[in-house]
């Protein structure tokens, strides 16, 4: 994906979304997020992106009380499995480099650390992608050398995420024009300003 399209999942993530399942199975880490602004939302159900790191992954959590990563503590080390669900409302995501990681680590007391590479060192890491989750309790870094991202129906590129970001668009529209009004909780967070 193109630096466009990343700051495009960066801004319908953290508007309004919230990390809710985090998967780790053998080499691919996978994080599911709820609450997207993408597409057109129906009654029953939100809309959700999954993204997928894999090739030499890592999983970082750092924090600064062990109970906010309770849920690490079922990762099967034997098989390299996880999978539970969280619910943290994200704060920020940024799609980092190895410089930015490095100046993060003195922002949190302690960190914990995932791989399958068997002599995998968070300081020294070479991978091709980083992704920096942060919420009010913890912050994860997670890499790859791989990484993709998926909404309920398909793998993503620049030009169907650009669709399913026009779709919010239309619905947030036609949405505050329906209810002829200014400001609504279901999209207060939104930057788009109406007048």
């Amino acid at each position: 994906m193109n630096t466009r399209s990343l700051k495009l999942i960066r801004d319908v993530i953290i508007n309004s979304g919230k990390l809710v399942s985090i998967e780790i199975s053998q080499d691919s880490i996978y994080l599911q997020f709820m609450d997207v602004e993408l597409g057109t939302p129906r009654m029953d159900e939100s809309f959700s992106l999954v993204v997928r790191f894999a090739q030499d992954s890592f999983f970082s959590a750092f924090y600064n009380n062990i109970w906010d990563i309770d849920f690490l503590s079922k990762y099967n080390y034997k098989h390299h499995l996880l999978s539970e669900e969280v619910l943290f409302k994200v704060r920020d995501i940024k799609f980092i480099d190895f410089e930015y990681l490095n100046t993060f680590y003195h922002n949190y007391k302690k960190e914990k650390t995932v791989s399958v590479v068997e002599d995998f060192d968070i300081h020294n890491i070479r991978n091709d992608f980083f992704m920096l989750i942060e919420t009010d309790e913890i912050a994860i870094a997670v890499g790859g050398d791989q990484m993709d991202f998926f909404s309920p129906f398909e793998r993503l590129d620049d030009s169907s995420l650009r669709e399913l970001s026009n779709q919010w668009m239309l619905y947030f529209l036609k949405y505050h024009q329906k209810r002829n009004i200014i400001k609504d909780p279901m999209c207060e967070n939104h930057p788009l300003k109406l007048r």
